[in-house]
Order: structure tokens, then sequence, then C-alpha cells
């Protein structure tokens, strides 16, 4: 299973995502059966580490950080299993880039996966303070937890 994560510059949110999701994977012992990566619908970051305060939110939580943004492409679709927003704008921006609706199955909010948070879309903590970036760890941490419950599930009955 390819799981593909997507915000706006790819440096805040994605990434966090694609980390969180590999560390739990590896804690679940599905290493093997998981693959994360991350992307960006904008290309304003593009070859960049993560957002050192990402890092920093990250770090204290010893949860590892790494990667380098990358733009999302027409590619990614047929290259992932799943396609998982950070929010409604850059869900429409992925979808805009498949007009005949062929992949929008694969294409899902990464909120609708969150079972302890009310939130329909993981804010965007770059223009904010330090709290924002704890805040959307947060939320990921329970969006990812759920997201991997409802794979563990789907794989369980496909054996």
């Amino acid at each position: 299973m390819k799981l593909l994560f997507v915000c706006l510059g790819n440096i805040c949110r994605s990434p966090a995502a694609e980390n969180i999701m590999n560390h739990l994977v590896a804690q679940a012992g599905m290493s093997d059966r998981i693959e994360c990566d991350s992307a960006g619908t904008a290309s304003y970051h593009t070859g960049n580490p993560p957002d050192r305060r990402m890092r920093a939110a990250a770090a204290n939580r010893d949860l590892p950080m790494v990667g380098k943004a990358r733009q999302f492409t027409k590619a990614d679709f047929t290259a992932f299993d799943l396609i998982l927003a950070m929010d409604r704008e850059n869900y429409h921006n992925i979808l805009a880039l498949d007009p005949q609706g062929q992949y929008r199955d694969k294409v899902k909010l990464m909120c609708d996966f969150a079972t302890q948070h009310p939130d329909k879309e993981v804010p965007d903590p770059y223009y904010g303070g330090a709290e924002g970036f704890d805040y959307v760890i947060d939320l990921l941490v329970d969006a990812c937890s759920g997201l991997l419950q409802e794979l563990e599930t789907t794989t369980a009955k496909k054996v």
C-alpha cells in the first residue's frame, strides 16, 4: 500500500503526516506493507527540508522528521494507492489534475480518519505560532492512527 500525504508547500503538514505515519507503521511492524511519501500542490519549497518549527515540534515528541519538499504531479495518481489531502483547497487542487475523475476514489481528506478531533481540515500552521505546530502534530497523530487502524482492518479482510 502506497500513501501520499499532500498539503500546499510540502514543508509543514504533509511531511509531518508522512513521518508520523512512517513512525506508526514501523511500530505496528507493517513497514514491509505500507510505504509513505508527501508532496505539495505548489512548488514554493521544492527541495527544502520540513519547516524548522515543525521539526522542533516533532522532536519534542521523539518523532523523526526527514524528507525534502516536492510538487504533486499527475504521475502520483498511478504511483499511489491513497492520496490524503490536508484540507479542502488542496483536495480540489489535486482533483483538478484529474478532470475525468478517474482517480477520485483515491483522494481523501486526512481528517476523515481522525477519531479524537472534530476538525474537518488540518490547519496550516505556517503563519502561526509554535502552538499551531503542536496542535497539527496532535491532530495528525490522531488521523494517522485512525488511518492505520483502517488499513489494518482492510488488509485483514483481504487475507
